[in-house]
């Protein structure tokens, strides 16, 4: 009996098996069974996250024409770049994140390499090829963990903290919340105007909206006061369909591989590129880490399977944005909304770079958003990069002085490279001279030295 019983479990097994439905080739392709989810879900998820992040189309392009890149080739560039980076980030990495032009880095590409050095979006946009490439370079032989490592934690969240207030304080000084004074250098704008009342009513907008956790909250924020800007007749309404919606695609032709890398390394912008580079491993590594946690994707040892790959696709992709006539890329920690709908794999990202491309037939309309609509966007992300501040010990002077120097002068110098360099350097020597050297990696005193060497170049 007992040999008849196994027979017919080994029997029952088989005939199970044959009668399983086969994988979908999606199912293969992105491991959902192994991941537990399904297309429905990834497909959800991918909606929620462009939802979520869809403002840098309007965001991005209004940043980079105050460089002087031409709008309309910067809306195009915007939109491919993140396509570009995101369709890599599903098919290669198979990871659940999309990718975009980092907020922070666009605001430091035209604020502080072209309008604060006077050099060409051109120039600047080689400098931002330039840093792709050093990236790809540092991944692939395993320095940038090295340097990741070599940093302190009290640094790296005070970049954060630092670049949030830059980013705040040009979203400020777009929506003319803040203008230019000569004796104080800067003051309180007229608020009785549209345009600044318009951005105050869109940045309370923006942050009741998040805090009721309702999405797109930041999309729904931009066309809002875009919408009360064409009620008021500051803002160009729409005339027709052809208006809001055009099935000519906008071009790059302006901008397609018109980086100069020569001009770039004619100028020695060492600090520019570094900063640029440093930026981009703080920015990416963390919030990676943060979402493939999130997603569940670390194992017991704290290791991400692929993201290595995931790493090496973002330095690739800034290569291919520079090309395209946008800034470096970076994974939006929006792709949290996502990742909480369900969002496993590459599918989910999948979603998002054809909902991006999609996009292409709403750039009309993304054309007339005013400034003081995509202001407050500026301010309320500022807002929440803050948060870092909790894991500054405050309490420790030869932290606390540091931190303090990376994060308030990079809004005061309007230059996140220099509030960088300053930062770095007054670590290194309150530390040195506060008789705490073992506290100090033997990479902040490369870091520190060419600091100092590029302000004496440069002086």
């Amino acid at each position: 009996m007992a040999m008849n019983e196994k027979v017919e479990a080994q029997h029952h097994m088989e005939l199970t098996k044959k009668s399983a439905p086969n994988p979908s080739w999606l199912d293969k392709l992105f491991h959902l069974t192994e991941r537990k989810t399904d297309v429905k879900t990834e497909i959800l998820a991918g909606i929620t996250t462009f939802v979520t992040m869809s403002y840098i189309i309007f965001v991005n392009p209004t940043i980079l024409a105050d460089a002087g890149i031409p709008k309309e080739a910067a809306i195009a560039a915007t939109i491919f770049a993140t396509v570009f980076a995101t369709l890599l980030f599903a098919l290669w990495a198979n990871m659940p994140i999309a990718v975009a032009p980092g907020m922070g880095l666009n605001a430091f590409f035209t604020y502080t390499v072209v309008l604060g050095e006077g050099l060409t979006w051109q120039t600047g946009l080689g400098a931002v090829f330039i840093s792709g490439v050093v990236f790809f370079i540092l991944t692939i032989t395993g320095l940038r963990k090295k340097i990741i490592e070599g940093i302190p934690a009290i640094l790296k969240s005070a970049i954060s903290v630092g670049i949030g207030l830059f980013i705040a304080f040009i979203g400020f000084k777009q929506a003319g919340i803040i203008v230019s004074n000569k004796e104080n250098l800067v003051a309180l704008g007229q608020l009785t105007k549209p345009g600044p009342f318009l951005a105050l009513l869109g940045f309370i907008a923006v942050t009741v909206l998040t805090a009721r956790k309702i999405k797109g909250a930041a999309l729904i924020s931009i066309l809002l006061v875009s919408i009360a800007g064409m009620v008021l007749g500051i803002v160009e309404a729409p005339k027709s369909i052809s208006s809001v919606v055009s099935f000519s695609m906008p071009s790059m032709s302006e901008t397609f591989l018109q980086m100069d890398i020569k001009s770039a390394l004619h100028y020695g912008l060492f600090s520019i590129i570094f900063s640029f580079t440093l930026v981009e491993l703080f920015d990416n590594l963390g919030s990676m880490i943060g979402l493939s946690k999130k997603a569940g994707l670390m194992d017991e040892k704290g290791e991400i399977k692929g993201l290595d790959k995931a790493l090496m696709a973002d330095s690739l992709a800034t290569v291919a944005s520079a090309a395209m006539g946008s800034t470096a890329m970076n994974a939006y920690v929006e792709n949290a909304a996502g990742i909480a709908e369900g969002g496993k794999t590459g599918l989910k990202a999948l979603v998002v770079a054809m909902l991006f491309l999609v996009s292409l037939l709403f750039t009309p309309l993304i054309s007339i958003i005013p400034a003081f609509a995509t202001a407050p966007i500026l301010i309320m992300v500022g807002a929440l990069m803050l948060t870092e501040i909790k894991n500054i010990p405050l309490d420790e002077i030869t932290d606390a002085v540091p931190a303090f120097c990376t994060i308030i002068l990079m809004p005061l110098t309007f230059s996140i490279g220099e509030g960088l360099a300053l930062g770095f350097l007054s670590y290194t020597f309150v530390k040195l001279l506060a008789g705490r050297a073992k506290e100090i990696n033997w990479i902040m005193y490369i870091i520190s030295a060419a600091f100092i060497i590029n302000f004496v170049w440069t002086a």
